[in-house]
């Protein structure tokens, strides 16, 4: 595939141009360059208090100096382990001044998880606060692992009056008690100095600033290891074709900062332009519908199961969300009807993109201006190659046909870190092309479409089934709130189609009912044999997005997924055999 048949090129936008030239340079200089063009600038709300840009990057400078009279040096491996709040932001880029690494760490990770990721991607310092929480499962690991220090800020100290006393008085509780010694450091004493760090000289293409760890389907996550390089050019990439006004727009901050969608979209792209980030520590539905009614932020990164929230919100009609320019979804698939009904119901444009953690992670979005094609991933961003290839064939496929989705650019990752045998598999073609494991098809104009993952495609008697069709499906009849499909082993079909859906509050359906509704939408093969209603909301992920691994080892756990009877209503079923308590 060459620049003259890019079939995306004939749709793309007036701008940004497809090649539109990228910065090749230390992800610092991304807020040094804010800071001196917009110091007075607001850069961070956080429950009211408020930083400005020139403020936020001499803390920056200040953290980094004390780092370096800690002993960091070019390549140590540092955790943040925090959740939304300007201290994650500060700590970030402090970290990338004095070219350590950055390990991204999920608050609610088990104190296993963490044992596993601190051994494997030899973190040596973990920035924190003292909520208990978090500094309790954290100090642990001082006597568990290879962890030498930790750095623990105070939380109350980041809240405005009169939040800051309340939380203190009300909340102690969630605050642990800090007694600093040889491995515990107070960060207000870290940055106890003038800022006079060392610069560090950094190869951007090649220097690694962040470990991002896979969300891993079995065994221990991989660490991606994303350059300066990577980290900029996507930042660059989302921020150029999302059309965000210098100074001008502002950023909801509800999605949490260690992921590398909210990293990328919400922090590095705020960063990039110089946008207010106005945060909450965590995502709470009606918390996020009161911060758009009372702080009008104009850009929304979101991951389908909170557009679907919102859609479902009886408070809704309460709250102004008039300022939102337009809502970005990814993490996971928008099903259509969900995107349509979230436009219909907030006036608010949702476009939907497309990336993974080994590409920093943006690849493809929808255009801001321009079409919007729902269902579809969009176009390929500035400089991002798409090619569909056959996986078992490994030749280019064509227009309407599927194939395995795989990129080439500046934000494709540098590989994983110790996994020799997993980058053979994922980087190939001498490491330059990213294979995802998606399977997609591509239309006329160059738009994408995910059909679903190559390993989540489900084959019953020898028919390929794609879970995503099936849930687009099945998302349009009026009384479904939430709907996971998957495969299940069977002994005579290899596998059988199960769907799992919560029905909205109020909301009768039954399994003959699905059943007819979906028999004009999706074939025979499709329809799933077994459907399990649910009165509880389906399994997520921290980032928001519905879990279908887990809901799939939900059923295995419970041994019976080899159990299979057409056409039976699976909670009728379950109250029959006392399973579960009846209403």
């Amino acid at each position: 595939m060459t620049k003259e048949n890019y079939p995306w090129l004939a749709k793309y936008p007036s701008t940004p141009k497809w090649d539109s030239p990228l910065s090749n340079m230390p992800i610092y200089q991304m807020l040094d360059e804010t800071a001196d063009k917009y110091p007075d600038a607001p850069a961070f709300d956080f429950l009211g208090a408020k930083q400005n840009w020139g403020e936020l990057n001499e803390k920056t400078k200040k953290f980094a100096k004390g780092l370096q009279d800690m002993g960091v040096m070019k390549g140590t491996k540092i955790g943040i382990f925090l959740p939304n709040c300007p201290l994650f932001v500060i700590a970030y880029y402090a970290c990338m001044r004095v070219g350590a690494t950055v390990v991204n760490y999920n608050p609610l990770y088990a104190a296993s998880e963490l044992e596993e990721m601190i051994e494997d991607s030899e973190t040596d310092i973990v920035i924190t606060a003292d909520l208990e929480m978090l500094f309790s499962k954290m100090s642990s690991m001082l006597h568990k692992t290879r962890l030498n220090k930790i750095i623990v800020a105070s939380f109350v100290e980041m809240l405005p009056f009169p939040k800051n006393y309340l939380f203190k008085y009300v909340k102690s509780k969630e605050l642990g008690q800090i007694v600093e010694n040889k491995r515990v450091t107070k960060y207000e004493n870290v940055i106890d100095n003038e800022g006079d760090y060392t610069p560090v000289d950094i190869d951007p293409a090649n220097d690694v600033a962040l470990f991002q760890y896979t969300g891993g389907t079995t065994g221990l996550p991989k660490g991606a290891m994303l350059t300066h390089q990577n980290l900029v050019a996507n930042a660059e990439q989302a921020a150029l074709f999302l059309g965000c006004g210098m100074a001008e727009d502002k950023m909801l901050g509800v999605l949490p900062f260690f992921h590398v969608f909210a990293m990328t979209v919400v922090m590095n792209v705020s960063v990039k332009n110089a946008m207010e980030i106005i945060a909450l520590p965590r995502f709470e539905l009606d918390a996020t519908l009161k911060l758009i009614n009372d702080k009008k932020p104009t850009v929304f990164p979101a991951v389908p199961a909170i557009i679907n929230g919102i859609n479902n919100n009886k408070k809704l009609g309460k709250y102004d969300l008039t300022s939102i320019k337009y809502c970005i979804s990814g993490g996971a698939p928008l099903p259509v009807e969900v995107k349509s009904k979230f436009e219909e119901k907030t006036g608010c444009t949702a476009v939907e993109g497309y990336g993974l953690t080994e590409s920093s992670p943006v690849l493809c979005c929808n255009p801001r201006e321009g079409e919007n094609k729902a269902g579809s991933i969009g176009l390929p961003l500035p400089q991002t190659i798409i090619e569909l290839i056959d996986h078992k064939t490994g030749k280019h496929v064509g227009v309407g046909e599927r194939g395995e989705l795989c990129a080439r650019g500046p934000q494709v990752m540098k590989g994983y870190w110790k996994r020799d045998k997993a980058n053979k598999e994922t980087l190939q073609d001498n490491g330059t092309r990213l294979h995802t494991g998606d399977i997609a098809m591509m239309d006329e104009d160059g738009y994408f479409f995910i059909v679903d993952r190559i390993k989540d495609m489900i084959i019953t008697n020898g028919y390929n089934v794609y879970p995503r069709n099936v849930e687009e499906a099945i998302y349009q009849h009026p009384s479904v709130e939430e709907c996971i499909v998957a495969g299940l082993p069977d002994a005579q079909r290899g596998e059988i189609v199960k769907a799992w859906i919560k029905r909205k509050e109020g909301r009768n359906l039954s399994v003959e009912d699905l059943k007819s509704f979906l028999a004009d939408k999706i074939s025979p093969m499709e329809i799933p044999k077994r459907v399990e209603f649910r009165e509880e909301d389906l399994p997520k992920t921290m980032i928001g997005k519905l879990s279908r691994k887990d809901v799939v080892a939900q059923e295995l756990e419970n041994g019976d997924a080899n159990d299979v009877d057409d056409n039976i209503d699976m909670e009728a079923k379950a109250k029959e055999m006392n399973k579960i308590e009846p209403g």
